[in-house]
């Protein structure tokens, strides 16, 4: 086994130790001519997918990006900002008002339909509720009570309740007695007329005929068709189950060596070339096109690299350089001459400006404030009010004395007790 593994030596040569011989002579025939033709094939499709991705590239970094950075500015200053400033300066305000305005209205019509709903309410109930209880308090209830009520309690108490008790004694002692004897009478009358006969005419005629008539079907229809059954159907039944069972079988067993056989002829005039046309031609040739699919695919990103660089760097050579050298040497001064000679001052003069303009509004201001005051005085009068002004240093006190000296830094004092 070990020697298997071992790479053969032909001669001086030797075979690499990772050395795969392949699937036979077809494939190592079709290897070499099928990738040639899909690295013709797949080499311009590369460079056109690397142009497009260098393209996209660079239309990103260059255009798509800025472009998108200055149309996000744009938008924040053209829609965001000024809907902010119209919520928080228009909207905001005319909100609140129109909340303030909505809850004092909500108010005053609340107030007018609570005192217009109990006006209503009062109204209401005088029109149409308290004619109504006077009526049925005076005069509906005292009718009814004294013209219905009473008349229909007397006639009940002495009319209706004697009468009742009559018709009830007439009942109990007359009526109940009279319908049970009547009801004896008739049924003792229709047992003899009716009951009797009937039960007669079954006992002594229709149980001896059905009887009879029993006899006789069993005797001349059921024996007959039993022994029939069982001496001459059963037996005829179970030789023509049988034949058909023998039957059946020989045809299933035909259509079973017929079936096969169509399989196996099938398995060998169709299934057993497709499977080999598949394993010894159409896989090792899909095969071989992927892998060299794959391979093309990397030369041609290596040639598509390559050339790539070529064209960077015959643009840098022809492009890059030149303007390189003159953003170095003239542009470079230029600016520089530029900045110090026409921006530097033009910058410190405005500097300038502004300072100026900023001390002018400042004056204005407090001559403006000045001459408030003055006029609130002399409408109102009172003592001049104090100006603002700096606060004071405070001066310094000189060591051992309690006199202050203006030019004099203050010193912390020291103590008599640790100069002793």
């Amino acid at each position: 086994m070990d020697q298997e593994k071992q790479p053969r030596v032909y001669g001086r040569h030797q075979a690499p130790a990772h050395y795969e011989t392949g699937d036979g002579c077809l494939t190592t025939l079709i290897r070499i001519p099928v990738r040639i033709v899909v690295l013709v094939l797949v080499l311009p499709v590369r460079m056109i997918w690397d142009a497009l991705v260098a393209t996209a590239w660079a239309a990103d970094r260059i255009l798509l990006r800025p472009l998108g950075r200055a149309l996000s500015w744009l938008g924040r200053v053209l829609v965001v900002v000024p809907l902010v400033l119209l919520y928080e300066s228009v909207l905001t305000p005319l909100g609140h008002g129109l909340r303030w305005l909505a809850a004092v209205v909500g108010q005053g019509l609340e107030w007018l339909g609570a005192v217009v709903g109990q006006g209503l309410e009062w109204l209401g109930a005088a029109v149409f509720v308290w004619p109504w209880v006077a009526l049925w308090r005076h005069v509906v209830v005292p009718v009814v009570r004294y013209g219905v009520v009473v008349p229909a309690v007397w006639f009940h108490r002495v009319v209706l309740t004697p009468l009742g008790h009559g018709l009830r004694w007439v009942y109990r002692e007359l009526l109940i007695p009279a319908g049970r004897g009547i009801a004896t009478a008739v049924g003792l009358l229709l047992t003899l007329l009716f009951v009797r006969p009937v039960v007669g005419v079954w006992r002594y005629l229709l149980v001896p005929l059905a009887a009879a008539v029993t006899w006789l079907v069993e005797h001349l229809v059921v024996l007959p068709l039993v022994w029939t059954y069982r001496e001459l159907l059963t037996p005829l039944g179970h030789g023509i189950a049988r034949l058909a069972g023998l039957l059946a079988r020989g045809v299933a067993a035909a259509a079973r060596g017929l079936g096969t056989a169509i399989v196996r002829l099938v398995m060998t005039l169709l299934v057993a070339p497709v499977r080999v046309l598949y394993r010894r031609v159409l896989a090792p040739v899909g095969r071989e096109i992927v892998t060299a699919v794959g391979v093309a695919w990397r030369i041609a990103g290596f040639v598509s690299r390559a050339v790539g660089r070529a064209i960077a760097r015959l643009a840098w050579l022809l492009i890059g350089a030149p303007a390189t050298w003159v953003y170095r040497t003239v542009c470079t001064p230029v600016g520089h001459v530029v900045r110090d000679a026409v921006w530097a001052p033009a910058k410190r003069a405005a500097v300038e400006a502004g300072h100026a303009a900023r001390s002018a509004l400042r004056t204005a201001r407090e001559s403006v404030r000045q001459a408030r005051r003055d006029a609130w005085r002399a409408l109102v009068g009172g003592g001049p009010v104090p100006e603002p002004r700096e606060p004071v240093r405070p001066l310094a006190r000189t060591l051992g004395s309690t006199t202050t000296v203006p030019s004099a830094a203050p010193e912390p004092e020291i103590s008599l007790h640790k100069q002793g």
